[in-house]
C-alpha cells in the first residue's frame, strides 16, 4: 500500500509541478499577486509529495520488498541495514528519484526563505525551477519508473554492486547530487533575470548565497569521492580523470568562477552579461555530468546506467534548456549595461582573471572528457584520453590561478596599484620561495614540478592569513587580534576557503611527486624494506566470512627498520560476493599527518607467495583535510547573516550585505 501511495505521490507531483510552471509566470506577466502567490504553496506540495515518495521507495528496499523490480536489482536479504538504504540511490531510477528531491527541496527553500524577494522575481525564480522539475519528473515517469511491479515476485534479490557498498558511497551521492542540482537555483536566478530583463547589484547578492551552499555540497562530494577511489578501489590513486570524475569537476569549476563574478556584479554592478552566462553554463555542465554518467557514451565505473536511449532523454533535456536559456541570452545581453568602470589593476581585474582561468580550465576539462566520443562518432577511431593529457594541459592553469588568488584578493575595487599588495604579501612570498627551495633541495634530481606546486601552496595559506591579517588594520598586535576575532564571518570564510585549496595542492603535489611504490613477490615471514619502513607478510588467511562476502585477507606488519617497534597489522584483502560474483580489492592503509601506508595484495603466485604492492604516500591525508577545510570556509561564509539576507529573507532596517 505504501509503495501505491508512493507511485501516486510522484505522479501528484508531476501534475503539481506542472501548475507551478504556468500559473505564477503568468501571473508574473500581468502583474497579479494572487496569480503569483500560488507559487509558494506548490514549491512545498510538490516537496512533500516528492519526499513521500522517496520514502516510500526507502520503506521498500528497507523491508526487502521483492515485489518491486528495482529492489530485486539492488538488494538482497543479507545486505546491512546501512546499504539497503544507500540502495536506493545506488541506481539509475533511485537516484534520479533523489535528483528530484533535492531539485524540489531548493525551490521549496526559495519560497520558504525568500521572502524578501521582489513577488515578480521570486514567482518566476519558482516558475523556472518547477520547469526543471517538470522535465526530470517526466524523465522519470516515462522511462525510469523506480515502483515498477514484478509478477512474480523471486525470494531474495540480486544484491548492490560490492562497489557501492562502502560509507564513502553512501554519503557521496547526495552530497553531490545536492550540488549539482543546487545549481539549478543560479540557473533559475538567471532566467527569471533575462525574462524581467534586468540584472543588477541586488541579484548579484541574491544568487551568491545559492551558489555558494551548491559549491560547498559539490566540494564535498567530490571529496568524498576521491576519498572512496583512494581507499576502496585498491588502486592507489586518488584522482584518475574518470569522465564521471570530470563530470563532477567541471560544474564545480564553473561554480567557482560563478561565485567571484558575482561579487563584481553585487559590488560594481560589472560582467552581468558574463554572470549571467556563468549560472546558465555551470547547471549546464551539471546536465552534462547527468548525461555521462546515464547514457553510457562513456563508460565508467562511476556510472549508474548504460541505456543509450535515456540518453537520447537527458540529451533533449539539455537541448531544451540550454537552448532556450541561451537564446534568451542573446536577446538580453546587449540590455545589461555595465554601470562600474575599473582600471586594468584592481581587484575587478582580479577577479576577471580568477574567472577567465576557472573557465578555461573546464573547458580543458570538457575537451579531454568527450574527445574520445568524438572521435568515434565523426573519425570512426577508438582512442581515450587519461591523466598524461589532463596534467599535462591542466596544471599551467592551477599554477597561474595560485599565483594571481592572494594578490587579486587584496587589490581595493575600482583602481589599485600592485605595490600594496605585494609589500603586504612579501613575507609570504619569501616563506613560499624559501619551503619551495628547501624541498627541490631535499629531493634533488626528481621533478620540478612537486617543488613549485609546494611553494605555491604555501603562498596560497600564507597569502590567506595575510589578507585577514591586513583586514584588522593597524595599531597595537593585541588591539589587532581583538579585531581579528570581530571580522566578518564571510571573511573569514573566503581565507579559510582559499588556505584550504593550498592545503590540498599540497597534499597533490607531495603525493604525486615523491611517492614510493614497491610491486613484489613477498613470503610468508620475508621481511624487506619499503622506504623508511619494514614490511613483513605475517600470513594470508583464505574463506575469511564477511556479512555478504568471503574474502582472502592478508595480515602485513609495518615496523621501524631501526627499532624493530611495530607500528601496524594491516589487513588488505580480495573479497568475493557471491551473489553478485564480482571480486573487489580492499586496501590495508595505516594512515598518519604525514604519510599513509598503503598496501594490497594480489594473486598467489606458483612459485610461492603472493603479490603484495606497497606505497608510501607523503601528505595524502591533506587532500581531503583541504577539501573539508574549503567545505568549512564555505559554510561559515553561508553561516553570516548577511548572507542569509542576501539569499532573499526578510530584510531587516540597515542590515549589511555580505562582504569580500
Amino acid at each position: 500500500m505504501i509503495v501505491e501511495l508512493g507511485h501516486f505521490a510522484l505522479i501528484l507531483g508531476f501534475a503539481v509541478a506542472i501548475f507551478q510552471m504556468i500559473v505564477p509566470l503568468i501571473g508574473a506577466a500581468r502583474n497579479d499577486a494572487a496569480w503569483m502567490a500560488t507559487a509558494d504553496p506548490a514549491a512545498s506540495a510538490q516537496f512533500i509529495l516528492t519526499a513521500f515518495s522517496f520514502a516510500a521507495l526507502t520503506y521498500a528496499f528497507v523491508t526487502s520488498d521483492f515485489s518491486l523490480s528495482l529492489v530485486v536489482a539492488n538488494s538482497h536479504t543479507d545486505k546491512p541495514l546501512l546499504y539497503k538504504i544507500t540502495g536506493v540511490w545506488g541506481n539509475h531510477e533511485g537516484s534520479l528519484l533523489l535528483w528530484v528531491l533535492i531539485l524540489t527541496l531548493f525551490g521549496a527553500c526559495a519560497s520558504w526563505f525568500g521572502k524578501g524577494l521582489p513577488p515578480t522575481l521570486r514567482a518566476r525564480v519558482l516558475a523556472v525551477q518547477s520547469s526543471v522539475a517538470v522535465a526530470f519528473f517526466a524523465f522519470i515517469l516515462f522511462t525510469s519508473n523506480p515502483f515498477l511491479r514484478l509478477a512474480s515476485p523471486p525470494f531474495n534479490g540480486q544484491d548492490l554492486n560490492p562497489l557501492l557498498q562502502d560509507p564513502g558511497l553512501a554519503f557521496h551521492p547526495p552530497f553531490l547530487y545536492l550540488g549539482y542540482v543546487g545549481l539549478s537555483m543560479a540557473f533559475s536566478f538567471a532566467v527569471a533575470a533575462l525574462i524581467e530583463g534586468r540584472v543588477d547589484a541586488a541579484w548579484g547578492r541574491w544568487v551568491r548565497p545559492w551558489t555558494l551552499a551548491a559549491w560547498v555540497f559539490l566540494t564535498i562530494g567530490i571529496g568524498l569521492g576521491s576519498w572512496w577511489a583512494y581507499y576502496e578501489l585498491g588502486w592507489g590513486g586518488f584522482w584518475f580523470w574518470d569522465p564521471v570524475e570530470n563530470a563532477s569537476f567541471m560544474p564545480w569549476l564553473i561554480s567557482a568562477a560563478l561565485l567571484h563574478s558575482a561579487i563584481v556584479v553585487e559590488k560594481r554592478e560589472s560582467l552581468k552579461s558574463w554572470t549571467i552566462l556563468l549560472a546558465i553554463l555551470a547547471f549546464g555542465f551539471s546536465l552534462i555530468g547527468t548525461f555521462i554518467v546515464r547514457s553510457g557514451v562513456l563508460t565508467s565505473v562511476h556510472a549508474f546506467a548504460n541505456d543509450p536511449e535515456r540518453g537520447v532523454f537527458i540529451l533533449m533535456i539539455l537541448a531544451v534548456f540550454m537552448g532556450s536559456a541561451l537564446i534568451l541570452f542573446a536577446f538580453r545581453a546587449g540590455a545589461m549595461e555595465a554601470k562600474g568602470v575599473f582600471s586594468t589593476v584592481s581587484r575587478e581585474s582580479g577577479l576577471v582573471l580568477n574567472n577567465l582561468l576557472l573557465a578555461v580550465s573546464c573547458f580543458v576539462v570538457f575537451i579531454g572528457t568527450i574527445w574520445p566520443m568524438i572521435a568515434d562518432l565523426f573519425f570512426d577511431r577508438t582512442l581515450s584520453v587519461g591523466p598524461p593529457f589532463f596534467d599535462a594541459a591542466f596544471t599551467p592553469f592551477v599554477f597561474a590561478l595560485s599565483v594571481a588568488l592572494p594578490i587579486a584578493a587584496m587589490m581595493p575595487w575600482k583602481r589599485a596599484t600592485l605595490t600594496k599588495p605585494l609589500r603586504a604579501l612579501m613575507p609570504a612570498a619569501i616563506l613560499a620561495i624559501a619551503i619551495g627551495l628547501l624541498t627541490w633541495a631535499m629531493y634533488t634530481g626528481r621533478t620540478a614540478i612537486a617543488p613549485l606546486g609546494v611553494a605555491l601552496s604555501v603562498w596560497l595559506v600564507a597569502g590567506a592569513v595575510t589578507d585577514l591579517w591586513t583586514r584588522t588594520g593597524r595599531g597595537e598586535i593585541s588591539s589587532r587580534f581583538g579585531r581579528l576575532t570581530r571580522l566578518p564571518r564571510a571573511d573569514w570564510g573566503k581565507s579559510i576557503a582559499h588556505a584550504g585549496v593550498g592545503i590540498t595542492m599540497f597534499g597533490v603535489v607531495t603525493l604525486t611527486g615523491y611517492q614510493i611504490e614497491d610491486i613484489r613477490v613477498a613470503r610468508e615471514g620475508e621481511t624487506y624494506i619499503v622506504g623508511a619502513y619494514q614490511i613483513e607478510l605475517l600470513g594470508v588467511d583464505e574463506n575469511v566470512q564477511g556479512p555478504n562476502y568471503l574474502a582472502t585477507q592478508a595480515r602485513v606488519r609495518v615496523s621501524d627498520p631501526e627499532t624493530g617497534e611495530e607500528i601496524s597489522v594491516l589487513t588488505p584483502e580480495r573479497r568475493i560476493y557471491p551473489v553478485a560474483g564480482m571480486p573487489t580489492t580492499e586496501a590495508g592503509i595505516n594512515n598518519g599527518v604525514t604519510r599513509d601506508v598503503y598496501v594490497t595484495l594480489g594473486d598467489p603466485q606458483q612459485g610461492g607467495g603472493w603479490a603484495l604492492r606497497v606505497w608510501i604516500k607523503p601528505f595524502a591525508n591533506w587532500i581531503w583535510g583541504g577539501t573539508i577545510i574549503m567545505a568549512l570556509g564555505g559554510f561559515l561564509s553561508l553561516s553570516d547573516r548577511r548572507y542569509r539576507v542576501a539569499a532573499g529573507a526578510a530584510k531587516a532596517p540597515n542590515a549589511g550585505v555580505p562582504a569580500e
